[in-house]
């Protein structure tokens, strides 16, 4: 019996990390607070009816250029150094990879964010996704941004959810996102999305309507943050961001595992029942 495959999709601002990306070197390197560079990007959101994704990577590059910081690759990987998990994520991959290989299952991880890629990258578990989706920049001859090169809002991230099911991942390959495929290399039932707010409703919506799982995650005595996805029914399960062994978060996961690999066994034990009477008739 083959195992199935397992992909667990997070956000990252707020999942993954305890705030925005931005906030814990870029912004101070700006000798700027994050409601400053925040507001500053809100004003020129609405002023000019902008996109808030092009909004913001605008808004850096036009403060970097002003304080006569090269915004680089580099630069962008070393703010991620400083990022801050939440408890338990640098151990989480290997203990959940290890369970679903316990129970007869490959689990893949992903990031569907609206946050820099670039940061992403430079944070201690970047080694732990297969593929990470999120905003990056072009960059001149010189290695300094000058444009977006990729910009996700949060509608847009559905169509990654598409791209990890169908197992197209390069983002360049809208022919085979687009073709027919009677085959999804991860079925939707498999898939479990962890985000922590409104932004990330599109993504667990489609997923639940497809037999996916949402989980949404809040700052311990924060409940409130997450109060509309639970009363407008736009989740399956809602637990503090903590990660660490034997939280809640991790039993839920797990148990979320258990089901996906028991609805595969049991179906295909229906196909070989299946298989057998028809083979039995056929000889009769």
């Amino acid at each position: 019996m083959a195992k199935p495959t397992i992909a667990i999709l997070y956000d990252f601002d707020k999942t993954l990390c305890t705030q925005d990306m931005q906030e814990y070197d870029f912004i101070k390197n700006l000798d700027m607070t994050p409601e400053e560079f925040w507001g500053e990007t809100s004003k020129l959101t609405d002023k000019h009816d902008m996109d808030r994704i092009l909004a913001y990577m605008f808004m850096m590059i036009k403060k970097c250029q002003e304080k006569n910081i090269k915004l680089t690759e580099e630069y962008l990987n070393k703010c991620g150094e400083s990022v801050i998990l939440y408890r338990g994520v640098s151990t989480w991959f290997d203990r959940i990879n290890e369970y679903g290989k316990s129970i007869g299952a490959n689990i893949e991880h992903y990031v569907v964010s609206s946050g820099i890629t670039e940061i992403i990258n430079g944070t201690s578990i970047a080694k732990n996704f297969k593929k990470i989706y999120g905003c990056s920049f072009l960059y001149n001859e010189n290695g300094e941004a000058i444009w977006p090169k990729m910009a996700i809002n949060f509608t847009l991230k559905t169509q990654y959810i598409f791209r990890i099911s169908k197992g197209v991942l390069d983002v360049t390959d809208d022919d085979n996102l687009n073709r027919h495929k009677a085959e999804r290399r991860i079925a939707y039932q498999n898939m479990i999305y962890l985000g922590d707010g409104m932004t990330d409703i599109p993504c667990m919506k489609l997923l639940r309507e497809k037999g996916g799982r949402a989980i949404a995650l809040y700052p311990s005595g924060k409940r409130d943050k997450i109060a509309d996805l639970v009363n407008d029914n736009r989740i399956n399960y809602a637990c503090v961001a903590d990660y660490s062994q034997n939280s809640t978060l991790e039993k839920i996961v797990k148990l979320m595992i258990d089901n996906m690999v028991g609805m595969e066994n049991l179906m295909a034990r229906e196909e070989k029942q299946l298989a057998q009477f028809v083979k039995s008739n056929d000889n009769n």
